[in-house]
C-alpha cells in the first residue's frame, strides 16, 4: 500500500511544478530501481496517453512558421541520418548476433522516435511480447541517460538553444525525452527540438508501409495520430489570436498544462525502469542499442558543432 501511495505522491509532486523534468525522471528511476512494484504497466499506459496529450498541448505554444521551417530545413539530413542509423543498426545486430526482429526494432526506434516507432513497427514484424519488451527496455534505459546527460554536454560544448534543440531531436530516441532535455535548456531549444522531432516522426508512415509491403503484412498499425493534432494546435495558436485576442490566454494555459503533463510522463517512465527491466534487456541488444546511439549522437554532435547541420 505504501508503495502505491509514494507512486501517486510522485505524480502529484511532478504535476505541481515544484520539480523540473530531470528531477522527476531521477525520482522515478530511484523509485523503480529501489522497490519491487507490480503497477509499472499501469504507469506505462498512463504515460503513453499523457505524452500524446502533452505534445498536443505543447503545440499551442508553437508558431506554425517555425514548425514548417524546421520540418523543411531538416528534410535532407533527416533522410540521410535515418538511412545511416538503420543500416548501421542492422549491421551491428548481425555482428552481435542479436535476433533479427529485436535488431530491426532497436534500429528503427533509434533512427526515428523510440517507443512510438517500435510500437508502430512491432505488429508489422510480428514481434512477440518478449521482443517488444527488450526493444522498448533498451530504448527507455538510453532515454533516461540522455535526458540527464545531454544538457550537460550542450553547456560544455557552448551550444546555442537552436543547436541543442536540433541535436536532441536527432540523437535522443523518444519525443518525451527530447522535450524534457530541450525544455531544461531553454524555450527556443524546446521549440526547435519538438518540431524537428515530430517532423522526424512522420517518417514512421512511409517506412512502416514499405516494410508491410515487403513482408506482405496485414497487421493493424498503431499510427502516431497525435502528431497531426500537434500541427492542428500549432495552426490554431498561430492564427486564431489575430481574430480572437482573448484566445491567447487559453493557448498559454494549455501550453503550461502540456509542460506539467510532460514532467509527470518522465516520472512515470522512470518508475517503469526496474531491475527486472534491466535483466530482460540482456547484454547483446543493450550493447547494440548503446553502440548505435553513441555513434549517432557523436556524429550529429560533430556535424552540428562544425556547422554541417543547421536550421
Amino acid at each position: 500500500m505504501w508503495k502505491k501511495n509514494i507512486f501517486y505522491i510522485g505524480i502529484i509532486v511532478s504535476a505541481s511544478g515544484l520539480i523540473g523534468p530531470p528531477l522527476a525522471l531521477a525520482a522515478g528511476l530511484a523509485f523503480g530501481l529501489s522497490t519491487q512494484h507490480t503497477f509499472h504497466g499501469e504507469g506505462r499506459n498512463l504515460s503513453k496517453f499523457m505524452l500524446q496529450a502533452a505534445v498536443i498541448c505543447l503545440g499551442f505554444g508553437m508558431n506554425l512558421k517555425e514548425v514548417v521551417h524546421a520540418g523543411a530545413s531538416g528534410f535532407m539530413f533527416t533522410a540521410i541520418s535515418i538511412t545511416f542509423a538503420m543500416g548501421l543498426g542492422i549491421a551491428l545486430g548481425k555482428l552481435l548476433q542479436v535476433g533479427k526482429t529485436q535488431s530491426l526494432l532497436i534500429s528503427f526506434g533509434t533512427a526515428i522516435c523510440g517507443g512510438s516507432a517500435i510500437a508502430a513497427m512491432g505488429p508489422v514484424l510480428n514481434a512477440n511480447e518478449e521482443e517488444m519488451a527488450v526493444s522498448l527496455g533498451t530504448v527507455f534505459v538510453l532515454n533516461s541517460v540522455a535526458l540527464l546527460l545531454f544538457p550537460l554536454i550542450g553547456h560544455l560544448m557552448s551550444f546555442s538553444q537552436t543547436q541543442f534543440g536540433l541535436w536532441s531531436a536527432l540523437a535522443i530516441h523518444d519525443t518525451s525525452s527530447v522535450v524534457g532535455a530541450s525544455a531544461k535548456y531553454g524555450a527556443t531549444a524546446l521549440a526547435v527540438g519538438t518540431t524537428v522531432k515530430l517532423a522526424r516522426a512522420l517518417w514512421i508512415v512511409p517506412l512502416v508501409i514499405a516494410t508491410a509491403m515487403l513482408k506482405k503484412s496485414h497487421a493493424k498499425v498503431n499510427w502516431p495520430w497525435f502528431i497531426l493534432y500537434f500541427c492542428v494546435a500549432a495552426v490554431l495558436a498561430s492564427y486564431v489570436p489575430h481574430y480572437v485576442p482573448q484566445s491567447t490566454e487559453l493557448f498559454s494555459g494549455l501550453y503550461r498544462l502540456g509542460r506539467a503533463a510532460l514532467t509527470v510522463v518522465l516520472f512515470l517512465i522512470g518508475t517503469g525502469i526496474t531491475r527486472n527491466t534491466l535483466k530482460e534487456v540482456g547484454v547483446r541488444p543493450l550493447v547494440q542499442g548503446v553502440a548505435l546511439w553513441i555513434v549517432v549522437a557523436c556524429l550529429s554532435l560533430w556535424a552540428i558543432h562544425a556547422g554541417w547541420i543547421a536550421l
